[in-house]
Order: structure tokens, then sequence, then C-alpha cells
């Protein structure tokens, strides 16, 4: 198809040169009036009987007029200043040069971006890096155990509890006879316990209270007997103890093994023995 299609139009494209050639040819012998009819060259008598007068001409004059070309004076070219501008670079120092306020503030951002992720790492270290001596978090020498022994009676055999700040513990005298839940646990060491002093209802200290030889918080009433079993008040269980160990006479709180047990269902010591100092009424009190 596409070699008839090529093929009829180099026909076409031949008979179209030679018909403009043929027509090109014949202009020179064309009668203007050739196909015109008869009766349209009778009617055609608008120039019969007009007398057509020659165009006059004009005598040549006898002197030529000099024409005189106007004198042309050439004005003086405008004098002007003519102004060239130079921009000149000069290269300064840093430190001639200072710091642009895009420089500052991208230093103060990295400088605060940085220092976020210093901080949180030697924290998230501080955390998951056990201490290796000294502190809360490790094996804290609380004194000789007979030492202790003998500080925790009063002359009138009440309980007087000895307080280990950097082991943040009461050392409290242990009854004859534990209760379940420390069965075991390694929470009685020469008669002795380590209770921590926070109150496990929302992390309060939990003073002393003489009066009625018991720990008492005031920050909600919570309060639990000289050993830290509970007995009233918001607080969900007892207080933590730590696990202790006797080395060379000495007792260890260990602090980084904190126990808890639930609520007692039977006291192991009396209590209360005396008034509140909280001056709240506990659950049994009369």
């Amino acid at each position: 198809m596409v070699l008839i299609g090529v093929a009829l139009f180099a026909i076409l494209g031949a008979v179209g040169a030679f018909t403009i050639a043929f027509r090109r040819s014949q202009t020179a012998k064309i009668d203007p009036t050739a196909g015109v009819s008869a009766e349209t060259k009778a009617a055609d008598k608008s120039m019969a009987g007009v007398r057509v007068e020659p165009i006059p001409t004009l005598p040549e004059p006898e002197s030529e007029i000099e024409v005189v070309e106007p004198e042309v004076v050439e004005e003086p070219e405008p004098v002007g200043v003519a102004v060239v501008t130079t921009q000149r670079t000069v290269e300064v120092s840093p430190e001639e040069s200072g710091v642009t306020r895009r420089q500052f503030f991208n230093r103060a951002m990295n400088a605060t971006f940085f220092s976020f992720l210093g901080i949180l790492g030697i924290n998230s270290l501080a955390f998951f890096w056990p201490k290796l001596s000294g502190g809360f978090g490790t094996d804290v020498d609380a004194g000789a155990i007979t030492d202790i022994q003998a500080a925790l009676r009063a002359p009138d055999g009440s309980t007087i509890p000895l307080f280990v700040p950097e082991a943040r513990a009461y050392v409290v005298p242990a009854p004859s006879t534990l209760s379940e839940q420390y069965v075991g646990k390694n929470v009685e060491v020469e008669g002795l316990m380590g209770l921590f002093q926070r109150c496990v209802h929302l992390g309060c200290r939990v003073p002393w209270c003489a009066p009625s030889q018991g720990f008492e918080c005031p920050c909600h009433g919570s309060k639990y007997t000289a050993i830290g079993e509970y007995f009233a008040g918001p607080a969900p269980r007892n207080l933590d103890v730590f696990e202790l160990e006797s080395a060379n006479g000495r007792l260890i709180i260990k602090t980084g093994s904190i126990i808890q047990t639930p609520r007692a269902p039977t006291l192991s010591v009396n209590y209360p023995q005396g008034p509140s100092c909280i001056g709240a009424v506990a659950e049994g009190e009369a």
C-alpha cells in the first residue's frame, strides 16, 4: 500500500508540473477577448465616438534653476563626564568578620542538641550501670551488729529504729516469728530487719512514731507496724524491705535488692501501742 501511494503521489506531481509548464508556454498567444461572447463584444461601445486628446508637453526651460543646498552646520559633540563604577572585593579573616546571625543560631542549636544527647547518655549509663561502691543501690555497711542491737532498745523496753541515711533504710528489731511472706527471702539477720523509708502509696518518707510504736505517713495517713506490716490507710501493701547479710559481725544492707510483700493476714507485732502521731484514727483503733 505504501508503494502504491508513493507511485500515485509521483504521478500526480508529474501531471501537475506538466500542466504548469504548458500554461506558461501559451501565455504570449492568449487573446484577452478569448472566450467572450459576441453579444458582450457588441454591447461594449462605451468608447465609440469619443475623441481622446493627447497630453500636451511642457516646453523645456531656457536655463536651469540653480538649487542651493542648505549649509549644514555641524554641532559640537556634548562634553560629559563618564562615570566608571568598579567593585572591589576585599577578603577578611573569620576573626575580623565575626559570627553571623545564622551561624550563631546553628551553633547554639547544635550545642543544645549534643548537650541533650550527652546528658541522656550519662543518665542511661547511671541507670543501667550498677554502682561499684557506696551509695544507694549498693551493699551498705550499717555498722556492727552488736552495737545496732543495743541501740534499738530504749531503757523502758520500747523500740527506737536506727536510720541509715546512706541506705535510706530503718533498721528495726525482727520478731521471733516472721510472717510467711518473709520466709526464705533473707530479710532477717541476727534478729534485725531493714525497711525502706519510702511509703508504698505515693513515695513519701515515712517517719517513726514513738507513741504508737509504728511508722505513720504524714502525706495520706498510711500506717505500718514496727516491722513495716500494713495496718491502715491507702497503702496497697507492706513497707518494702531489703535483703540483709552478716559479714565479719557487721550488718550489710543490700539496697540493690528491694523486696515487696503483700499485706499480712495477721500482724506479727503489737500495734498500736499508743496515740497516733498524725492525729488520724486508724482502722481497728477505739
